[in-house]
């Protein structure tokens, strides 16, 4: 399958080039050329599917052309080695725990798949040259990279994060790791660490003397994985009895995951619509109230990987509708709370329905509650394990959060980061240092 750039003034790219690659040379982000409906049996039978099956099937559509399924199949089977559990909180609300991989975060899922992808494309180069992984983080998409790339032969990663804006832990997941992996703690936002990594793929210089990439959610082979859990919740959700289409609700920041869930109901899937869950960053919000999309700094809030004032993939999700407003805002609600809000709806989760939400999640089960009409079922993505967030989530309920073993293992480590602020010619001049 060949992949068009949003902005459309860049030549058609192969599976190979758009992934290592990462940005068409236009700036613009890589779409596939086409999206196909899965056949109508898929999804009669896809509650006797496993997670691993299901996701294989899907995968097949995006990447079989370009891929030999024995090895698409390894992908997916090694990627997806733990289950993602659909839960019921309330009689009409269900979340899809998406925290049970290796960092304790959805994006294990994307940056798992992307890390053995990349591996498999420059095993078939012949220059044996190293490839080096750009990747902004506000929080969790740090950890699951380098943790999805950690000892990966040939490929260097740089994880760049906002000093003094991400959790502990999540520091801790990608800070500790050493070997192909560094961490550089910017004086800045997510959107200046966002905008470094942008400006280094558009740098001419770096480009020729280095081989780089990025492993954000503008890659599409760390976003179209993201898929596959939305075909998967909708297995469970047909085998635990329901017969209606579910609402999904998804906690956005950089918009991804949102975006992935849009390709696969292009794909047929049979989702009602969807919910993009704001915190105080509300710019998408904003865009569906008036029809304007007006980006601006991001602020800081206690949910902070949706911290985020200009999405990447606003612009993946402009073109998937043509540019058509109304259609957008057909398949697309929105909402936003502020830090109070979240506060307020974690506590009360705890307290009334004896389940503990992270932040993110906070936001995308009040809005299902706030949002849903009668005889409606709701699902939202819970991205990220609460124990992420236990210095915010603990006072709120009052108690200890117990810690997952994978992220107790962290906690041991020893931070190792270079700083740098948010410049370009400074972060460009360190780059080229690395050589």
């Amino acid at each position: 399958m060949k992949y068009y750039s949003t902005n459309k003034k860049a030549p058609l790219a192969s599976l190979e080039d758009a992934v290592i690659k990462g940005l068409a040379p236009d700036k613009g982000l890589y779409m596939p050329e086409k999206i196909s409906k899965l056949p109508v049996a898929f999804y009669h039978n896809i509650d006797e599917m496993s997670l691993q099956e299901i996701a294989f099937v899907v995968a097949s559509e995006f990447f079989g052309e370009d891929v030999e399924s024995r090895k698409l199949r390894d992908i997916v089977y090694e990627t997806l080695n733990f289950d993602i559990p659909l839960v019921k909180v309330t009689d009409n609300i269900l979340s899809l725990e998406l925290f049970h991989g290796p960092t304790a975060a959805f994006k294990d899922v994307g940056g798992r798949f992307m890390a053995r992808l990349l591996n498999y494309f420059i095993g078939k180069c012949s220059n044996n040259k190293e490839v080096n992984v750009l990747v902004a983080t506000s929080g969790d998409t740090g950890s699951a990279v380098a943790n999805g790339f950690f000892r990966v032969p040939g490929i260097n990663v740089y994880v760049l994060y906002p000093k003094g804006k991400v959790s502990e832990i999540q520091e801790k997941q990608f800070t500790t790791l050493g070997g192909n992996i560094t961490a550089i703690e910017v004086d800045g936002t997510f959107d200046d660490c966002q905008r470094l990594v942008k400006d280094a793929f558009m740098d001419k210089e770096l480009n020729d003397k280095m081989f780089l990439t990025s492993a954000n959610s503008i890659n599409v082979a760390r976003f179209l994985p993201q898929s596959f859990y939305y075909f998967y919740a909708y297995a469970q959700y047909k085998k635990m009895g329901y017969e209606d289409m579910p609402v999904f609700c998804v906690p956005s920041g950089n918009f991804g995951n949102l975006t992935a869930g849009l390709f696969a109901k292009k794909m047929g899937l049979p989702i009602k619509y969807f919910i993009a869950a704001n915190n105080r960053n509300d710019i998408f919000l904003e865009y569906l109230t008036t029809g304007s999309y007006v980006p601006r700094d991001s602020v800081q809030t206690i949910a902070n990987a949706m911290d985020v004032g200009n999405p990447s993939n606003f612009a993946r999700i402009i073109d998937l509708y043509n540019n058509n407003y109304t259609d957008i805002c057909n398949d697309i609600k929105g909402v936003s709370y502020s830090d109070d809000e979240i506060r307020h709806t974690l506590a009360n989760t705890y307290e009334n329905e004896n389940y503990l939400l992270d932040p993110h999640g906070a936001c995308g089960f009040q809005a299902l509650k706030d949002k849903l009409e009668n005889g409606e079922h709701g699902i939202f993505l819970e991205t990220a394990h609460p124990a992420k967030f236990k210095d915010t989530v603990e006072p709120i309920i009052g108690q200890p959060v117990e810690m997952p073993k994978t992220l107790k293992a962290f906690m041991n480590g020893v931070k190792i980061t270079d700083e740098l602020p948010a410049s370009f010619a400074l972060f460009k001049e360190y780059l080229l240092g690395k050589l």
